[in-house]
């Protein structure tokens, strides 16, 4: 392997479009297909396109037509010309075009145009990463250069020198930060930041598709803030946003600026050659519908490609599968021209000096490919790529385009290849290429009167500003929340307004990005003492629990110690076999059921799928009769989930959605053996059970259904559990939503005595939670739910509740069309997991469904 690698390379070390072309024919000859069995099924074929040009505004600044001039563009892409039009005209737009067409000209220029005529003028730029920000800033750089003073460009993130903010927050006229930082580091302090407010004239908001689901709720909160502080100062900013394709790019902008908008979409950028390769690994045992490891035949296709000298960029969906990766192509690389270094891994928890030392080898083609989890996906110039290669379906459509996108961002053919999992929803996706050509790219949906974000934003924004009454905040009752705050010792209520009385600083306490502020800082005893990585607070639980193997760049750490108080974890280096995979319990308890109907109601109800999730939302906040939010409670008139009547006969499942409390807790992890992914070992842990209120959409079986069934009560309980395995990967390709945003869990209906593993990991756990096989040692009445995996929750129950004739319409059509015998990973989950006879019960269970 290692010499064929070798020979390869050394006789195509230049890449180009006839070798991405002759390796298109190779494997289009050599991996063939397409049946459920493996190989390519799809070769889409993208042709070239010409340019669009218009000619050069008239009145754009002369220095700065001077500039372009001297940079050789004379003329602009069409749409870049329509968005300086809507910019100067003093519009909100929103720029949706494909990836390398030339978007950030698009907010530049008419920035810098008004910049040099007004120095005094403010402009600020918000990136979701630091990286962007760096990005941007040698950009900009470049410009300020020519154009002189009038050009002040700096960042503005947690690495800015203490000695340099003074000096920016002075003389600064466009500052580039992050969400983050303008959240914790700017809005609080607004007094230092006073020239910035009075003269704020533009906001630009890159990368506007990034921002869905939570990270978007609180960046609308965020926004609210800056423009209620903006007001104080006298200055109303003008919004320009862009994006890459998603099916409402200007619905997803008004949501989250509250403003009206502008769509700029007609895209006039050229664009070349370029193939999207869908390919299915084989399978190499029928009856268990096991295929081969997408990461191996990820590693094949990469090595392919790099062998002909083609620079490459393999995405992966985890940092876990980014550094098995890694290790795998710099083993087949460790004798080959320029060694195992040619490779590299990137992902977040590299120190910064180290991904942009990666970036700056990227563009200067240093590096013949990288690993990267979505990290990368965003638009940091890291050159000229050839090849793209996805381990994984990335989860989304828009997502997907923007990994294909990163090749090819100059010139010449490019490929794309996406390598399918035995996850469902990649096996849908690969087995149903029309679905995706054929379809637009996924809706991005944002609630930003959450009332949990809305209330954590609130306090934010009285620390920075009294809250007057008769203000607004949001769609929620103000004064009510105010009153709520006031009671627990936050507010005080005097002259009119609201003040913040509090010894607190509201925003650390607040994490735009996950469920906790905290991270955990993992230190190298190999030697002397060192800062290896970071890890978010989630992750950790997972990643650097005891005795877990932590990689970073190919290289294999044992965690000693994880100090859970000092947020500290603790490795040396060790040469491993094996890497570890969390085994996580949950356990949930309905708090209160909003909706609920019998599946034959279900099946009565007309469904608009495109309904934005945060209207239904917005809707049972006022109407249903409580809320939690820690220890606050809203009350509504309205009748409450325990004297409601039931509105179905207790013998017929019924669909629901509500506000659920659910406890987690890593319990376990798993030894995996490299190359085979053979299980070798597994471990148990004791680390903190966490725990969130969210809502979730349920099924509930009822038990007279289940009992009539000729099954023993541990099949039931196996076919329950491959049943919500189903109803997860559809629900996820339903609501378009990321993986990590649903979770599955079963419980018994009110006494919630069945918690399931939500990994479905062990065969220990699994048969501690049955019943024996001689009948149910107690009334088995199961709920599959799927629950939103953040507090207070992103929305979308409401539409699962909506849609719930068609997401048991395709778990069964998921089930009935794969080819395994007793159940895999395309289904309802492999044997091992959920026993013999799962796959059969949960068919039999959605067709004993009326």
């Amino acid at each position: 392997m290692v010499f064929e690698t070798q020979a390869l390379l050394t006789a195509n070390r230049r890449g180009g479009s006839e070798n991405v072309e002759q390796a298109i024919a190779e494997i289009k000859d050599n991996y063939r297909g397409p049946d459920r069995l493996g190989g390519v099924t799809a070769i889409h074929h993208i042709p070239a396109r010409e340019a669009e040009f218009v000619l050069m505004p008239e009145d754009l600044e002369p220095r700065v037509a001077q500039v372009l001039e001297s940079r050789g563009i004379s003329q602009l892409y069409s749409h870049q010309s329509e968005a300086f039009r809507l910019a100067r005209a003093g519009r909100n737009l929103v720029v949706v075009t494909p990836t390398a067409s030339g978007k950030t000209l698009c907010y530049n220029l008419p920035i810098l145009d008004a910049l040099v005529r007004n120095p005094d003028a403010r402009a600020l730029y918000l990136f979701p990463t630091k990286a962007l920000s760096q990005d941007q800033l040698t950009e900009l750089n470049r410009f300020a250069d020519e154009l002189g003073d009038d050009i002040r460009t700096f960042t503005y993130d947690g690495d800015t020198p203490q000695d340099a903010r003074k000096s920016i927050r002075a003389r600064g006229n466009l500052v580039i930060t992050n969400p983050d930082m303008l959240h914790t580091g700017i809005l609080p302090h607004h007094t230092k930041w006073e020239r910035l407010f009075e003269n704020l004239k533009y906001v630009v908001i890159d990368e506007l598709h990034y921002y869905r689901g939570v990270l978007g709720s609180h960046l609308g909160n965020v926004l609210r803030r800056l423009k209620r502080i903006a007001r104080f100062y006298g200055s109303e900013p003008q919004f320009i946003c862009a994006s890459a394709t998603i099916a409402n790019p200007a619905d997803l902008a008004a949501h989250i600026l509250e403003e009206d908008v502008t769509l700029v979409d007609r895209n006039g950028a050229p664009s070349s050659d370029k193939y999207v390769v869908f390919y299915n690994p084989p399978v190499v045992n029928p009856q268990l519908g096991i295929r081969r490891s997408y990461l191996n035949e990820s590693r094949r296709m990469a090595r392919a490609f790099l062998g002909r000298g083609l620079e490459t960029i393999v995405f992966a969906n985890s940092r876990l599968a980014t550094e098995i990766l890694v290790t795998y192509l710099k083993e087949d690389f460790s004798r080959a021209p320029g060694g195992p270094d040619q490779v590299r891994g990137y992902r977040g928890g590299y120190l910064p000096l180290e991904r942009r030392e990666i970036e700056r080898d990227l563009r200067e083609g240093r590096l013949l490919g990288v690993v990267a989890t979505n990290a990368l996906e965003l638009g940091i110039d890291i050159g000229s790529l050839d090849v793209a290669v996805l381990a994984g379906y990335p989860g989304t459509i828009a997502s997907t385009w923007q990994r294909a996108g990163r090749a090819g961002r100059r010139q010449g053919t490019s490929a794309a290849v996406l390598v399918a999992s035995s996850a469902p929803l990649d096996q849908f996706i690969v087995q149903h290429p029309e679905y995706f050509f054929g379809r637009s790219p996924e809706h991005g949906f944002v609630n930003p009167d959450n009332l949990e974000i809305l209330l954590n934003h609130l306090k934010c924004a009285a620390f920075e500003l009294p809250i007057e009454e008769g203000e607004r905040f949001g769609t929620l009752d103000l004064e009510t929340l105010c009153r709520h705050l006031t009671e627990i010792g936050f507010l005080h209520h005097t002259g009119g307004a609201w003040h913040w009385v509090s010894e607190s600083y509201p925003a650390d306490a607040v994490s735009l990005r996950s469920v906790s502020s905290d991270n955990f800082v993992i230190v190298d005893n190999t030697g002397e003492p060192r800062v290896l990585a970071e890890v978010d607070f989630p992750s950790a639980l997972t990643t650097v629990h005891e005795k877990a193997i932590y990689i970073q760049n190919g290289e294999q750490y044992h965690v000693e110690r994880l100090d859970y108080d000092d947020r500290k974890a603790y490795v040396h280096r060790v040469d491993s076999d094996y890497y570890t995979d969390a085994i996580s319990y949950t356990k949930i308890t309905v708090l209160e059921t909003f909706e609920t109907r019998s599946t034959v109601d279900s099946r009565q109800l007309t469904v608009d799928s495109q309904q934005p999730r945060d209207d239904h939302q917005k809707r049972t906040s006022k109407t249903s009769g409580e809320f939690r939010v820690s220890n606050f409670e809203f009350r509504s008139p309205q009748t409450t989930s325990d004297d409601r009547e039931p509105a179905t006969d207790n013998q017929q499942p019924t669909v629901n959605h509500g506000e659920v409390h659910v406890n987690t807790q890593v319990v376990g992890f798993k030894k995996i053996k490299f190359h085979t992914h053979e299980n070798v070992g597994a471990g148990n842990l004791t680390l903190p059970e966490q725990e969130m209120h969210t809502t979730a959409w349920w099924l509930t079986l009822p038990h007279e259904m289940l009992a009539a069934m000729p099954y023993s009560s541990t099949d039931r309980q196996d076919g329950v559990r491959a049943l919500g395995n189903a109803l997860q990967a559809m629900a996820i390709l339903l609501v378009m939503c990321d993986g990590r945003d649903l979770g599955v869990a079963v419980g018994e209906n009110s006494r919630e005595k069945l918690a399931v593993d939500s990994r479905q990991s062990t065969v220990d756990s699994r048969q501690a939670q049955r019943t024996t096989d001689n009948g149910p040692a107690t009334f088995f009445e199961p709920n599959i739910y799927l629950y939103d995996k953040y507090p207070g929750g992103i929305g979308l129950s409401a539409p699962l509740y909506r849609m719930s004739e068609q997401l048991l319409d395709n778990a069964r059509n998921l089930i009935e069309n794969c080819g395994c015998e007793a159940g895999c990973p395309s289904c309802v989950g492999p044997v091992g997991e959920i026993g013999e006879k799962g796959k059969e019960v949960s068919l039999a269970i959605l067709a004993a469904m009326p």
